[in-house]
């Protein structure tokens, strides 16, 4: 909570930093190169953000969570593509008007005759093109590599975008305490994203190590991988928590899977579980003991760290189970499990969870059939755990039904501070 007030007021702070120099800037013309220029001021500072965002920082995102660092950059980043097409539309119909040319003919003159305005264009095609491909009927047909490696190029629409601000940007050209703002700002935001993006991550690689220890198919088709590495325990990961693992194996170096830990770091290894969904999970079955691991993270605040009560329930669907059987292992307290499955089959890693169950005092509770009617309604989750309401709620599995159970819990009455959750796209 104090992380997300602390991210609310610092966006609230700058927006009313810019919109201070925007006035003592000067006006324009006439309203719409005003509004343009406003517009690509708060496009600015959203960019900047974004990049915040997306920068993997560690205290921001075991505070927050990947889960809802990922929900927020991808609204600012249609309110990013929004604004950018505000001041481009403004900018040119504004000065138009000023010269009596049409639009299209403006725009031209403007990206022949104006320093830096061509690159403008070109970071306005470049965010259109990555916001297309952010749309969900289209991230569902791509492949996570070809996902990623088009929001590459949202690096180079930054630079791009930066430099036409310099070159013609009101702030930039008038006003020297702006100038320095606009610089620190910019300057945080890139070295956030080269701290937490590339350096971390190269550092505690090498520093650990890590190696495929076993490959154990835990049934035919699912399978655990353990690690082990170097130092590992002073590897700041959490049960609950996910990396984005890179096994060094020839044709898959250059592919990333976010798995969760599906057992809590001990210090000597680490283990994730996984589902065959894809040929990047079918392919661990076959990892050779001793192949190297590149592994991005510990990310994620789905962690004891944010506990309000003293006992738990757990709730997991699918293979979602594998953060929620690491959580049960680092919990204090008492727990309450309760597994969600279509058949009893698809129970994976049940029986260490029954045993770890037993081992802790906790209930465990096996729910499968199919998807309707709800076997995790509200009447059916109190007759389970009847004092749900006094318990911290930690849920994960498929979208779907990580939703109805959110919804069950809201109609239940249980605090949202007490309610934390992972999304399937993440834990799996």
């Amino acid at each position: 909570m104090v992380a997300r007030t602390g991210l609310y007021t610092l966006l609230a702070a700058n927006v009313a930093v810019v919109t201070a120099f925007f006035f003592q800037s000067g006006l324009a013309s006439n309203a719409l190169l005003l509004l343009g220029r406003l517009t690509g001021l708060y496009a600015a500072l959203l960019m900047a953000f974004q990049l915040l965002l997306v920068a993997r920082l560690p205290w921001l995102d075991h505070r927050i969570g990947m889960d809802r660092l990922t929900s927020w950059h991808r609204w600012v980043g249609f309110g990013l593509l929004w604004s950018l097409l505000g001041h481009g539309v403004f900018i040119t119909f504004g000065y138009a008007q000023s010269s009596s040319m049409d639009p299209v003919s403006q725009l031209v003159d403007l990206a022949e005759t104006v320093e830096g305005v061509l690159r403008a264009i070109v970071a306005l095609v470049l965010i259109i093109v990555i916001g297309a491909v952010s749309a969900r009927w289209a991230r569902r047909r791509l492949a996570y590599e070809t996902w990623h490696f088009i929001h590459l190029y949202t690096y180079v629409a930054v630079v791009l975008a930066f430099t036409h601000q310099v070159a013609v940007g009101t702030t930039f050209t008038t006003n020297s305490t702006a100038t320095a703002y606009w610089y620190a700002l910019w300057g945080v935001a890139l070295g956030s994203v080269f701290v937490g993006r590339l350096v971390l991550p190269l550092w505690r690689n090498l520093r650990h190590q890590l190696r495929v220890s076993a490959v154990v198919p835990e049934s035919d088709n699912v399978v655990s991988v353990y690690i082990t590495g170097r130092d590992l325990d002073k590897l700041p990961a959490r049960a609950g928590q996910f990396f984005l693992w890179r096994f060094m194996t020839k044709g898959r170096w250059w592919q990333a899977n976010p798995f969760s830990l599906s057992a809590a770091p001990d210090g000597r290894s680490l283990r994730l579980t996984a589902k065959a969904a894809g040929d990047g999970t079918k392919a661990l079955r076959h990892l050779k003991v001793g192949t190297r691991v590149f592994a991005e993270g510990p990310y994620g605040a789905f962690t004891t760290m944010h506990r309000t009560r003293p006992d738990a329930l757990l709730i997991a669907g699918g293979v979602g189970v594998t953060p929620i059987r690491a959580l049960l292992e680092d919990l204090h307290g008492h727990a309450a499990v309760i597994y969600r499955v279509a058949t009893d089959q698809d129970a994976v890693l049940y029986d260490e969870l029954r045993e770890l169950a037993h081992a802790k005092g906790a209930h465990l509770f096996l729910v499968s059939g199919p998807a309707t009617p709800d076997k995790l309604a509200p009447a059916e989750l109190t007759r389970l755990v009847p004092d749900i309401a006094d318990r911290d709620v930690y849920v994960c599995g498929p979208p779907g039904m990580t939703g109805a159970v959110l919804r069950t819990l809201r109609d239940l009455d249980v605090p949202k501070q007490q309610i934390h959750f992972e999304r399937f796209s993440l834990a799996g």
